[in-house]
């Protein structure tokens, strides 16, 4: 089958490829600064919950469509129909064909927030002869930390060509949404204490419901909104709060139900909701954390002025988590019993819960800056585009 190309695009733009939804939301600030200084953005995503994200992030600012597969034939299409000037890869999306397409092109490329996760070092190590190689066109690598500098570094990377600026998730803005509005759809009382399972994982919800019952008992009229991290499961964790006889409701029907609605249990369906819902959350709770999966990105929470509970397992978010924690903006417990204790001392602290929140803010606040130094260091690769872009007026 034929690659479709994408319709439309703006030669001599910046290629960035971001994989999926973590990804897109990461360097929405870095494409907001570059649309500022008038560079020409397309962006390729690889999977249809990126693309949606994408446009609902981007809309028409930008020039999005998929990545095809990494074929020689395919990438050389792509690359030579975009005809880009500059490409940017987020995280760990070193695909060799793609790098192969631009080094013939003298297209240059920089790794931003380049990560390497503990679960995909071992492999890397293994094969690092192989990597060492594949990225050599990569002329600079933003790492998000320390620990993924020295992995590049372990890899062969020259240390010339690594440059920890932090993790570009910290420039986050938080959602410009009605807050207040969110609050009395889900809540026409305006009285409920929510407590937010964000994210959540195959087993988890299980879990988090086992759970729920003496949460509930201390406050009675304590309301869970539980959002699963893949929409593929919206029906099988709805078929499990209808077992445990809780009233709940699903956040595509609140719309279309009485104001006064006295559901204990919210399920999220849809998606792109996650973000604004930590705008109204009293107590956040972080999934992919009870089972070993990682985690997901406690940011999210942060910028909205939200401490977090979490599972045991963090990788992925390792040293935010880490700082987090000695901020005391955090709260990572040993297993599901210190989760369910950790909840419970917070429902009955509110003065905890509150400096849990006051630290998260803190944090964010101390944590700004990442998207100035991701700017400057791309810098010298962006003033070539200016000045083609001004001779060309």
């Amino acid at each position: 089958m034929a690659l479709a190309l994408p319709p439309s695009h703006v030669a001599d733009c910046v290629w960035i490829h971001a994989c999926s939804v973590g990804e897109i939301a990461s360097i929405a600030p870095l494409v907001t600064r570059l649309l500022e200084y008038h560079h020409p953005i397309h962006l390729t995503v690889t999977t249809k919950t990126g693309m949606q994200h994408a446009k609902r992030v981007f809309g028409e600012t930008i020039h999005i469509s998929y990545l095809p597969w990494d074929l020689p034939g395919r990438i050389a299409r792509l690359v030579d129909h975009i005809r880009p000037k500059l490409l940017l890869l987020t995280e760990t999306e070193f695909w060799p064909g793609m790098l192969n397409a631009c080094r013939k092109r003298k297209i240059p490329v920089i790794g931003i927030n380049t990560r390497i996760s503990d679960r995909s070092f071992p492999r890397y190590r293994a094969t690092k002869w192989l990597w060492k190689r594949w990225l050599q066109p990569v002329q600079l690598f933003l790492a998000q930390s320390s620990v993924d500098a020295a992995r590049l570094s372990e890899l062969g990377i020259d240390d010339q060509r690594i440059e920890p600026v932090g993790n570009l998730k910290y420039a986050i803005a938080p959602p410009e949404v009605d807050a207040d509005r969110i609050r009395e759809m889900i809540d026409p009382s305006g009285e409920r204490p929510v407590l937010l399972a964000a994210s959540t994982h195959h087993d988890e919800e299980k879990q988090i419901l086992s759970m729920w019952p003496l949460w509930k008992d201390i406050i009675p009229n304590l309301m869970l909104i539980l959002v699963p991290r893949h929409p593929q499961r919206f029906d099988s964790v709805a078929e499990q709060i209808e077992a445990t006889g809780a009233s709940f409701g699903r956040w595509s029907e609140l719309g279309s139900r009485p104001k006064q609605h006295p559901e204990s249990i919210i399920l999220v369906d849809s998606m792109g909701v996650l973000q604004k819902l930590f705008t109204i959350a009293d107590i956040a709770f972080i999934g992919g954390s009870l089972i070993p999966t990682g985690g997901h990105n406690p940011l999210e929470a942060a910028i909205c002025g939200r401490g977090v509970v979490t599972g045991p397992h963090v990788q992925n978010f390792r040293e935010i988590m880490s700082e987090m924690q000695t901020a005391h903006a955090a709260i990572v417990c040993r297993d599901a019993l210190e989760v369910k204790h950790a909840v419970v001392r917070l429902l009955q602290h509110p003065d905890e819960l509150r400096q849990l929140h006051a630290k998260a803010t803190l944090y964010m606040n101390e944590k700004s800056g990442v998207l100035d130094r991701v700017f400057h260091a791309i810098q010298p690769w962006l003033a070539p585009l200016k000045e083609k872009q001004m001779e060309g007026k």
